[in-house]
């Protein structure tokens, strides 16, 4: 391959100096040798420098060119999977931001629900305390009027007793003392032991 473009490069060498040659010889009609020589040394000097730069060219620049579109590849695709993203994490936003009057309506309702659940269930302790407060009263005041009825009991008892007391005290003379131990007497003497 490489001798291919080296005869190549050597042939296209030979017909540009035949050519730049001829080109010469017209133009000049057959000056003076000297000029002609200089002429044909700086022919050849610039076709060796345009064949070193060829090579140079020919070596060099296919491999930088292939690997600055290797580069340049790459690097497509990287923005194009970053823009994939973007375009992803936009559509999710979108998405999102469309759907957030729902979940705020939706938040907002469950709110509302728990708030009025909330109060039901504080509603319902408060009639059940309420219940036990009235029944603890209820049995409070049941006992109150048991103790008062049994302190008036015994009040009335101790009433009666003195009221009794005096009652004989001033019933009981002492003629009437006598007649009841005589009849108690009596009474015990009819009797077998």
């Amino acid at each position: 391959m490489k001798q291919k473009r080296l005869s190549a490069f050597s042939s296209l060498v030979f017909v540009f100096f035949c050519a730049a040659l001829s080109a010469h010889a017209a133009q000049e009609g057959g000056n003076s040798s000297t000029e002609s020589t200089n002429e044909i040394f700086k022919w050849i000097n610039f076709a060796i420098v345009a064949a070193v730069m060829i090579w140079l060219f020919a070596k060099k620049l296919p491999v930088w060119f292939r690997a600055n579109a290797g580069r340049i590849s790459s690097a497509i695709t990287k923005a194009t999977a970053a823009k994939n993203e973007a375009e992803r994490q936009v559509r999710e936003a979108e998405s999102k931001l469309a759907h957030l009057q729902q979940d705020i309506a939706a938040l907002q309702a469950h709110a509302q629900r728990e708030t009025v659940e909330e109060g039901e269930r504080i509603r319902a302790l408060a009639q059940g305390d309420a219940k036990k407060v009235g029944i603890a009263a209820h049995a409070e005041i049941e006992a109150a009027e048991r103790a008062a009825r049994l302190e008036l009991k015994a009040l009335a008892a101790s009433l009666a007793v003195d009221g009794a007391e005096s009652l004989l005290a001033r019933q009981l003379t002492p003629t009437a003392q006598e007649t009841l131990v005589d009849a108690f007497v009596k009474s015990l003497e009819g009797r077998p032991n």
